[in-house]
């Protein structure tokens, strides 16, 4: 969704990355490649940090690029984050991306 779109559930999300390349997660960290993750109503995680895994921290190391959420009525934000192979936060400007919904 946008930011600001008032959405129902199950929320359809669709990800992408510019200047990275989506590939399943592995012990192999390579420049440039990694995963995505999403935060749901939490704090993207700081760069060189782990993504914790929990249901607040979706991990789609498989190399997803879509997913459908179930969150309840109301507001929400959501963070896309990509990580390496190892689940570690990259650090640069477009490694995050936050967007605040509502979902009927």
């Amino acid at each position: 969704p946008q930011d600001g779109a008032t959405v129902t559930a199950p929320v359809k999300v669709v990800m992408a990355a510019d200047n990275f390349t989506v590939e399943p997660a592995s012990e192999t960290v390579t420049a440039g490649r990694g995963h995505l993750h999403i935060m749901v109503d939490t704090d993207c995680v700081a760069a060189g940090q782990g993504v914790p895994k929990d249901e607040t921290h979706l991990h789609f190391g498989k190399g997803q690029l879509e997913a459908e959420l179930e969150l309840a009525p109301g507001s929400h934000t959501l963070c896309l984050q990509a990580a390496d192979g190892l689940h570690v936060a990259l650090p640069g400007e477009g490694m995050t991306q936050t967007i605040a919904i509502t979902v009927e």
